[in-house]
């Protein structure tokens, strides 16, 4: 991940995320995040937010290997984070919804019998910084 230092205008909830994240530290990077999303009930971004956790939660059930719950949470994650713009709180979310896609489908393809962790790297979510565009 970019490091963003000295960029006060992240919260450090919604960083650490992503470092937990793109370390496979999924259950805790759900759990940081949490901790911003509840203060955002009502706002704009608060299904922004839950779908980021979602996506966190789906690895970590493919972790334990929790195949059809992982592809359950896959789904929630992309239909409340493809409500964004393609660009978004700094995340690329394109990408992560291609990414996302790309893991669902093999869930699918391979009716829920393989984990597609014995075959992909986890991927890396990456915020741009405030001059980057996609």
């Amino acid at each position: 991940m970019q490091r963003l230092s000295g960029d006060a205008t992240i919260n450090p909830h919604y960083h650490g995320y992503f470092e937990l994240f793109n370390q496979g530290h999924f259950y805790e990077s759900h759990d940081v995040l949490e901790q911003l999303w509840l203060r955002q009930k009502n706002q704009p971004d608060y299904e922004f937010y839950k779908g980021l956790i979602q996506l966190a939660g789906a690895f970590v059930h493919l972790q334990k290997n929790r195949l059809k719950p992982a592809a359950a949470l896959f789904r929630l994650s992309r239909s409340y984070l493809s409500r964004y713009p393609k660009i978004h709180e700094r995340l690329d979310l394109e990408s992560v919804l291609v990414e996302l896609d790309r893991w669902l489908t093999f869930l699918e393809r391979h009716s829920f019998e393989k984990n597609p962790l014995s075959e992909f790297e986890t991927p890396k979510l990456i915020l741009l910084s405030r001059n980057n565009s996609v």
